[in-house]
């Protein structure tokens, strides 16, 4: 059996003044049966997965543990318990699930019931406040931007940007209401947009797809907020009002029941069954639709998730869309003392911790996959709606993050393929992309946003924001990694990436955690391998960057081709070049400084951008090494290190 050969380079003695020490590590020999077999993953076009948990003895640092993690695009389906049911609910599922109303199945022949609610829900989850007042001032404020609601199409024919069709036609605006004022005040608001939308879509449409307030998704968001937030919109006099509103719920249950399976994507689908379970267990006979619900439900989930809990769109604000329905569901539940199934409990175990590993120091959110700078109070607030204590994983194997902490210090890096365009919403091309904070400051960052594009954020820059160029990553050409399309989709590029952690001991400062990571983004176009190697210091104060180029191919091209590394800077921070314009020093907020020093050509200090927490365009700065570089390759070093 031959033994495989795993190197590392030699750091660049003459980066940061000599402040990289010699780590070049000697030719490890690991069994080929254990050290890299290629793994397929079953999905047709996804990844070859680098599989290995070899220890090899290194004489110049002791024993290496090789932790080689698989790559995003390798979701596995996550396993549930089956539901524990009786042959009686089993036959009355087949029944309901065949189309026979769910009333001849759980109610005397020949008596009717009129649409009404049997218990009232409360919301666990709080508003935003000042989108509640702005509500009750008569506008709709979404990621800062306010629409008057009387301009509002609510029947779909004009269409909305993204995040304002959401809130509308989702009824998201419910909960802010809520929280905005007491009940007698916000439920005449509530009423009259209500009124509004029911006078603009009477009835439902014969299958989704008649305007955005007809996804599976909004629908089923609709009809489980209408059920959480219930009295708020069927409270007032206007018995008129209440009725229709009434019926509305009931043929929306109906219209889901028929088209759940036709969801845009997975977590709609989810969504989906969540309101049919929740209008199943707040509606008279609705034992019936309860059972067909729930089977669809913990069919969805299993296929919504990895076994690490992380969705395949891969975007943390969708991830938090994911626990929110769950938690909402669960409060129709316990309204009609219920205790839900364990799968629910579990899956809500399953998201959070992933959730956990992409939140820096001070408990907000990376910018990765779409999403933004999500604030930590409302990260905190859903965490604790969710009732599950847990701490961050450190690597999300299937999901595709890595997370490493020392001290005060995180980093988070894309390790993983952009999710499949099937599941992807806002797919970016960001595979080997870090983010990195100290002390709750952020220091290097991603742009981000992109689901919030339609607000502040113009949806001219969408697509833009899901580029490689808006990643803290390496370029080439000014080509993304994997092609951006248009809604939210990604094509061909990325389909194969390798990882491998493990711990050091750097002599004369002590341990350090070491990625080693690649992907073929660039080798169809190019020839070229991008791979990236990061060591983090455990104290935080160094993070240590090596970027290759290495040719895909036996023999190199020739000819040269422009290549990229950006570091986009976080908010407050302001960057100097050095007199050599190999470095630049960085005055953080806080009072601390930081230098950052590139080994291999000179840098320049561009303009970016950063969506903050509430969804806003921030103007930053960005670092960039760049140059040309030749087919056949090139190395290029950095160093980020707190000073003083």
């Amino acid at each position: 059996m031959q033994p495989i050969s795993l190197r590392s380079r030699t750091w660049d003695s003459a980066v940061a003044e000599g402040s990289f020490p010699d780590l070049a590590t000697r030719e490890l020999e690991v069994e080929d049966n254990s050290a890299v077999p290629m793994v397929s993953t079953g999905e047709g076009e996804g990844p070859l997965i680098v599989a290995s948990n070899a220890v090899a003895e290194d004489s110049s640092q002791g024993p290496v543990r090789h932790e080689v993690i698989e790559p995003g695009r390798a979701l596995a389906i996550a396993e549930f318990t089956a539901l524990s049911v009786n042959p009686a609910e089993r036959l009355i599922r087949l029944a309901y699930r065949m189309g026979i109303p769910g009333s001849m199945l759980s109610m005397p022949v020949g008596k009717k019931v009129g649409p009404r609610l049997l218990a009232t829900a409360t919301n666990p989850l709080a508003g935003d406040r000042a989108s509640g007042i702005a509500l009750r001032a008569g506008h709709f404020l979404v990621h800062g931007v306010k629409t008057p609601i009387a301009q509002v199409d609510f029947g779909g024919a004009a269409r909305l940007v993204p995040p304002l069709e959401r809130v509308v036609h989702a009824f998201e605006w419910l909960g802010d209401l809520d929280a905005s004022a007491p009940r007698e005040e916000a439920a005449p608001v509530a009423e009259r947009i209500t009124a509004a939308w029911l006078k603009a879509n009477p009835k439902p449409p014969s299958k989704p797809g008649k305007g955005s307030a007809w996804t599976v998704g909004n629908t089923g968001a609709r009809l489980l907020n209408w059920l959480v937030e219930a009295p708020l919109i069927l409270s007032g006099v206007d018995r008129g009002l209440r009725s229709r509103t009434l019926h509305a719920i009931v043929d929306t249950a109906r219209w889901l029941d028929r088209n759940v399976g036709r969801a845009e994507d997975r977590l709609a689908e989810a969504v989906g069954w969540s309101a049919i379970v929740a209008a199943g267990l707040l509606m008279p006979g609705g034992r019936p639709r309860r059972l067909y619900g729930e089977a669809g439900l913990l069919r969805a989930l299993g296929e919504m998730v990895g076994d690490d809990g992380g969705v395949l769109s891969r975007s943390p604000s969708v991830q938090m869309e994911a626990i929110a329905t769950l938690v909402k569901l669960r409060a129709c539940y316990e309204a009609t003392r219920r205790d839900p199934p364990a799968a629910i409990e579990d899956m809500l175990a399953v998201l959070v911790p992933p959730l956990l590993s992409l939140t820096h120091g001070e408990g907000s959110l990376g910018s990765w996959q779409g999403g933004w700078a999500i604030p930590a109070g409302a990260v905190a607030t859903l965490i604790e709606a969710s009732r599950v204590r847990t701490r961050p994983l450190r690597d999300v194997r299937q999901w595709g993050f890595q997370r490493m902490t020392a001290d005060k210090s995180v980093l988070q890096i894309d390790a993983a393929p952009p999710p499949m365009p099937r599941h992807a919403r806002f797919g970016c091309a960001s595979t080997l992309a870090l983010e990195f904070s100290s002390a709750g400051q952020r220091i290097v960052v991603n742009c981000g946003g992109a689901g919030a594009a339609g607000g502040i954020v113009p949806m001219r820059l969408e697509q833009g924001l899901r580029a490689t160029a808006a990643h803290s990553t390496l370029t080439l050409d000014d080509a993304n990694s994997t092609a951006i399309l248009i809604n939210g989709g990604i094509g061909h590029g990325v389909s194969e990436v390798e990882v491998e952690r493990r711990d050091l001991e750097i002599e004369g400062q002590g341990p350090a955690t070491r990625i080693e990571a690649s992907h073929n983004g660039y080798a169809a176009r190019y020839g070229l391998i991008h791979r990236r190697i990061l060591i983090l210091r455990a104290d935080g104060t160094e993070l240590r960057g090596e970027d290759l180029l290495v040719p895909s191919g036996r023999k190199g091209k020739r000819g040269k081709v422009a290549f990229a590394i950006r570091f986009h800077l976080g908010p407050e921070i302001e960057a100097r070049l050095t007199d050599d314009r190999q470095g630049a020093g960085l005055a953080l907020a806080d009072g601390s400084y930081w230098q950052f020093r590139s080994g291999d050509g000179e840098i320049a200090i561009e303009e970016s951008l950063w969506v903050d927490g509430n969804a806003r365009p921030v103007p930053v700065q960005q670092i960039v090494i760049q140059g040309l570089v030749s087919r056949g390759g090139g190395t290029f070093s950095w160093l980020l290190k707190k000073m003083g």
